[in-house]
């Protein structure tokens, strides 16, 4: 084989690879077009704010099914900012997800999602519920400050509602 025919066949395979990517990501689009993530301005008084990296959002309890969520899609720094109302997730580029205080299920730490494998708990995981009732796993992982304070702050917010007397 010439080696302007091995060329070819290596451009037709990485075409076909890449089309294929693209349908995948097209067809997830239409498949989660009706999650959305809350997007609304920080409210309530500030408690902590953390900086890392987003790495994905996923079905709960499913770390292998990432979600395409518009805002929330695509890897990114982030700033989250534990309030008094809820946790604001700030990207580039990007409006502000706010998730109040109700919409919050559980938080903890994970080890592994979709695409990132990091040491024992290296990410925090933060439940919440989108406004059609699918509940996502979002994974940060911070690069400043203490995961194990975050998962407190949150936690904490979390008790806080309920203990208002606050449901679902």
């Amino acid at each position: 084989m010439t080696h302007e025919a091995a060329s070819l066949v290596f451009v037709l395979i990485a075409v076909v690879a890449l089309s294929l990517m693209a349908w995948g990501w097209r067809r997830r689009a239409k498949r989660d077009a009706g999650i959305a993530a809350p997007i609304g301005e920080r409210r309530g008084d500030v408690r902590g704010t953390y900086s890392g990296l987003y790495v994905a959002t996923t079905r709960h309890d499913a770390p292998l099914d990432r979600l395409n969520v518009r805002h929330l899609a695509f890897r990114s720094r982030v700033t989250v900012t534990v309030t008094s109302a809820g946790v604001a997730l700030d990207m580039p580029g990007e409006p502000t997800v706010f998730l109040d205080a109700s919409r919050l299920w559980a938080v903890g730490r994970a080890t592994w999602t979709i695409d990132r494998v990091v040491e024992s708990d290296g990410l925090v995981l933060l439940a919440w519920a989108a406004g059609d009732g699918t509940v996502c796993d979002t994974y940060v992982r911070l690069q400043d400050g203490d995961p194990n304070a975050l998962v407190a702050e949150i936690d904490r917010l979390r008790t806080d509602f309920t203990q208002m007397g606050a449901t679902r």
